[in-house]
């Protein structure tokens, strides 16, 4: 199965110059954040596949304008064809009480509230997130730190995919489009990329 993933930064090749055959073997897609409900409206329309999403530090809009035809994965485990998504939008928290933002203790409040969905299904198999996890393709300042509970998650559940936004390429000299953390592959959806599921000996195919 193959599976887009997109976050932060609209894409020319993907938007600007649409063309079908780029999305005719994409099974699913997902966003991490950061794209205008316009953008995800216009893939859930134009492609076969269904569009995922979890909101972005700078999705309010979302709240009285959310993208139509998609569906949001935030605070909830989405099974599509067996595959268990777990969805955690927002950031950490750099101006108190703003909107999909969150600190620390709050995110890991967030996680325990799904603790029964988590049980029955027995884990997960892709953490999806806009913000990254603490010391893994994070940066120092506040706004762009990562959460240690997305690595506690991790550590627990071992997804095969933990798939991020919020740290785009234009931030680090160093950017990385993936990183290994234990069993699980960690991927910046920047702008877009294609990974693919499930087969664990098999590279993802990166865009």
């Amino acid at each position: 199965m193959y599976i887009m993933v997109m976050a932060d930064e609209p894409s020319k090749r993907l938007y600007d110059y649409f063309d079908p055959e780029q999305f005719k073997d994409v099974d699913l897609i997902i966003s991490c954040g950061d794209l205008s409900p316009e953008y995800l409206t216009f893939f859930a329309t134009m492609c076969h596949a269904p569009v995922l999403y979890v909101k972005g530090n700078h999705d309010g809009k979302y709240a009285y304008c959310p993208p139509e035809g998609c569906i949001c994965i935030d605070d909830d485990i989405y099974t599509y064809k067996g595959i268990r998504i777990m969805g955690l939008g927002g950031c950490m928290e750099y101006i108190p009480r703003s909107e999909n933002q969150f600190t620390e203790r709050a995110m890991s409040i967030r996680i325990l509230r799904l603790w029964w969905k988590l049980f029955r299904k027995r884990g997960i198999d892709i953490l999806v997130t806009h913000a990254p996890a603490y010391q893994i393709n994070d940066m120092d300042d506040l706004p762009h730190r990562g959460f240690k509970c997305f690595r506690k998650l991790m550590d627990k559940y071992e997804p095969t995919y933990f798939v991020h936004g919020h740290v785009h390429r234009t931030y680090l000299s160093n950017f990385k489009r993936k990183v290994t953390y234990g069993k699980t592959t960690v991927v910046n959806a920047y702008e877009f990329c294609i990974i693919e599921y499930p087969d664990p000996n098999r590279k993802e195919k990166i865009v």
